[in-house]
């Protein structure tokens, strides 16, 4: 279980996730076809071209969603009761298709749970990085974590 107990968790502990991710077309017609989502920014070859960005943008739903499972492995697998909320999310620079993304996180803040003896909050920053070195995108997540069983 790669996933972090609550009681091993530091406020200020950051993890550089091992995981990359090189965009794809297929990636963003897929996030796109499935939310319903027809903008043709994310859809339109031809449209997209006539923007300031002169290419599609992959959809903010897929990098989103993206930063998130990247920081599963090394945050909540195995150990998640539930998350909590998704925070103060920002997407400062596009991300186009053939980008390829690196992903951080940073442990903000970390509280005992008043309902829950067995569990704890923890809050991270996580943060989505492209191969030039731009943020992507920003978020901070809350979680109910398990604690440590007693042996």
């Amino acid at each position: 279980m790669p996933g972090r107990f609550f009681d091993e968790w530091e406020v200020g502990h950051s993890v550089a996730h091992a995981l990359r991710r090189t965009v794809t077309e297929t990636d963003n017609l897929l996030i796109s076809t499935l939310t319903h989502n027809p903008q043709p920014l994310h859809l339109d070859a031809e449209a997209a071209a006539a923007t300031e960005f002169g290419r599609i943008l992959v959809n903010s739903c897929f990098t989103f969603s993206l930063l998130v499972g990247a920081s599963v492995a090394d945050t909540t697998e195995g150990v998640l009761v539930a998350n909590l909320g998704f925070d103060e999310v920002r997407l400062p620079s596009p991300v186009f298709i053939g980008d390829t993304i690196h992903f951080e996180s940073e442990c903000v803040a970390l509280r005992p749970s008043n309902s829950r003896p067995t569990a704890g909050l923890v809050t991270w920053a996580h943060r989505a990085i492209n191969q030039r070195g731009e943020t992507v995108c920003t978020m901070k997540r809350t979680a109910l974590i398990s604690k440590r069983p007693a042996q």
